[in-house]
């Protein structure tokens, strides 16, 4: 999953989101060593929706669709698109309005500057300005997104090109996220309550 999904997937717990929102930038398992608790425990809840994504049949289906043009970039196009139903239909999920809930979440990742890999700090001021969270829920906002990463990746991965395959498939993708996402909601639940499935 993108941005959107692994703030929202966090509850209302402002350390665990920090650590979720990091987890891509963070490497190594002895976080205890390098974060705070709650800090750590938002890498470990990244790491667990991830795992619990990868390995999910119905994503599989998505990243089928796309293997044949962009291969191991499909998994990574499917997170866009599925942040991008979020934010679209963010108020079935969510009581507060995705721009409040935007606004709310960049003030408390900067409060806790000290704490973000050197990457994100790069990257934030970007992400504010061009309010990436709400965005996302635009087909023109998700064009961006990609283009962008197509630019930073080191071989030609057409990632660009896939906002095309979107609004081909766009039903097909929109059902697999409908039946997708409430069982990734449940498993993020449950790991931060820390209990069993």
């Amino acid at each position: 999953m993108n941005f959107l999904a692994h703030i929202y997937l966090s509850g209302d717990n402002p350390k665990i989101m920090v650590g979720n929102f990091i987890g891509d930038f963070v490497k190594g398992r002895n976080l205890i060593e390098q974060f705070e608790p709650e800090i750590a425990r938002g890498i470990e809840l990244h790491r667990a929706i991830d795992e619990f994504t990868d390995h999910h049949p119905v994503v599989l289906q998505s990243k089928i669709r796309l293997r044949p043009k962009y291969r191991h970039y499909a998994a990574v196009i499917v997170d866009v698109f599925y942040d991008h139903f979020l934010s679209r239909y963010w108020n079935d999920f969510h009581t507060q309005l995705l721009a409040d809930f935007s606004s709310q979440t960049y003030k408390t990742i900067t409060h806790h500057w000290e704490t973000l890999p050197a990457a994100v700090k790069h990257m934030l001021p970007y992400m504010i300005r061009d309010n990436w969270l709400v965005n996302y829920g635009k087909l023109e906002g998700i064009e961006q997104a990609l283009a962008g990463m197509s630019r930073r990746t080191r071989h030609n991965s057409k990632m660009n090109e896939s906002i095309a395959d979107l609004r081909e498939n766009y039903d097909a993708f929109k059902m697999e996220f409908e039946m997708f996402f409430p069982e990734l909601i449940q498993h993020s639940q449950h790991f931060i309550m820390g209990t069993r499935e």
